[in-house]
């Protein structure tokens, strides 16, 4: 599994008083059989793999914190969170590589191993928005405002997190039997909640895609879509849809992972490879193609970010003056059709009957 501080052995045991484990002499580094009560680690972490993923993350951190800067864009924290996660997350593995006794190594490793792709997803739902509210003439995909679709989701990656986070914390060695299932469990439900707002959100990016592809082919597509940057959005469209999509693998791996239990007969836990290519490299090719096609370099000028509270607040203050003024008309005998009240509509026909009438041709 995802912490591989679980060892087997904590939940083998039984309610005999035959002891499940047996506390075993450290080896090389620290090492330890699965099977042993004071096991931290699942299997031997690879010190080598652990050095080369903290490269690739730390380089992809760099680049991320650079473009964030280089673009000013302020929602990329949220992704230079995630990348800093993955990055701390492998350091943490190699020191427990070198020291596999070290409980707090091995906690660190596994919880940030686990959360650190929570942050990637909040970033694309972020970068989603800011696409459906620059190129979308309607700035809203299902009568959903993209102010606020980026808002929900966010809000709903949250409570995955929150979720994941209580599960994930609950896996710490020595932890009993029964609060490591529970804690297994809670997890792979902040998994199915996750995986569940992803499917519901790829739908909401497939409607948005489609509905400015057809603007597009019928020549009435946003201004926006035709500068050099906008030309930009089916390719970042794409990128939206693979992260997605690694994600969605990560996570499968993960319920397969934790559903087929811990026995010896499910190998994925005990093996690191498993968890080095179905998790740490989806979200290092996530935060890849993040980098290669950076959000700011599409998402460029005043119609890129979202209006400001104060911004909100005057423009719904306005749209609430108009309302109550159209009433106010409508309660003194005017109605309006096309900005024009009917008054003044009757005003100007005998304006024109007279000239008419004046032989006047307008």
């Amino acid at each position: 599994m995802a912490s591989h501080t679980l060892p087997p052995a904590l939940a083998a045991s039984t309610s005999t008083s035959t002891p499940s484990c047996y506390t075993a002499v450290p080896g090389k580094n620290g090492y330890v059989p699965p099977s042993a009560c004071n096991a931290v680690w699942a299997y031997s972490p690879s010190f080598s793999g652990a050095i080369a993923f903290s490269f690739f993350f730390g380089m992809l951190t760099i680049a991320q914190l650079f473009f964030a800067f280089r673009y000013r864009k302020g929602f990329c924290w949220v992704i230079i969170m995630g990348a800093s996660w993955e990055l701390i997350s492998f350091v943490t593995r190699a020191m427990g590589a070198k020291d596999q006794q070290s409980t707090p190594l091995g906690f660190a490793s596994t919880l940030l191993f686990l959360l650190a792709p929570l942050w990637i997803n909040a970033f694309v739902y972020m970068t989603a928005g800011r696409m459906i509210w620059m190129f979308h003439p309607e700035k809203k995909v299902w009568r959903v405002k993209a102010v606020s679709l980026a808002k929900y989701f966010v809000w709903l990656d949250v409570f995955s997190f929150v979720v994941q986070g209580v599960g994930g914390t609950m896996l710490s060695p020595g932890s009993s039997a029964s609060q490591q299932n529970l804690g297994k469990n809670i997890y792979m439900i902040g998994l199915g909640v996750q995986e569940g707002f992803i499917v519901m959100f790829f739908a909401l990016v497939v409607r948005f895609q489609i509905t400015v592809r057809r603007l597009e082919a019928l020549g009435q597509a946003p201004p926006t879509t035709q500068t050099r940057n906008g030309r930009r959005w089916k390719a970042l469209t794409y990128v939206v849809y693979a992260v997605l999509v690694l994600i969605t693998i990560r996570i499968i791996f993960r319920l397969v992972e934790f559903s087929a239990g811990i026995e010896v007969s499910n190998p994925l836990p005990y093996h690191e490879y498993y968890a080095l290519v179905l998790d740490a490299l989806p979200m290092l090719l996530a935060l890849l193609a993040l980098t290669v096609l950076h959000p700011g370099m599409v998402l460029k000028g005043p119609e890129s970010q979202f209006p400001s509270r104060k911004e909100r607040k005057m423009a719904k203050k306005a749209a609430k003056a108009e309302k109550k003024q159209k009433k106010e008309d409508k309660r003194h005998g005017k109605s309006y059709a096309g900005g024009v009240t009917y008054e003044t509509r009757q005003e100007n026909n005998k304006g024109a009957g007279h000239d008419v009438e004046m032989g006047i041709v307008r």
